[in-house]
């Protein structure tokens, strides 16, 4: 999976050089809608020359929400929510619904 990115070395005063990041976002799929209003863009393997800029064609048309079945969703234990929690078992889908 690719997301839809850009960056940019930025030169600060004392001429050292930044890299700067960021992940392009569009309105959330119907996969997805449910749980947040927007989503990173997903890129299709066919789209990625189009958005590096290698083949000609328009990326302005790339910012869309991704297809119907490409992210599947469920829930999860709330300890996601904490950084320092870094266990397998956090991706293990909840018996019951929160």
């Amino acid at each position: 999976m690719a997301f839809a990115g850009l960056w940019e070395d930025c030169r600060r005063p004392d001429e050292a050089i930044t890299r700067t990041f960021t992940i392009v976002t569009t309105e959330a799929s119907t996969d997805v809608v449910e749980l947040y209003n927007r989503m990173p863009v997903i890129l299709e393997p066919e789209d990625w020359p189009a958005w590096l800029g290698e083949a000609e064609a328009n990326p302005w048309t790339l910012l869309q929400p991704a297809r119907a079945g490409t992210l599947r969703t469920w829930p999860v234990s709330r300890d996601v929510n904490t950084p320092r929690n870094n266990r397998a078992d956090l991706l293990e889908p909840l018996a019951a619904t929160l």
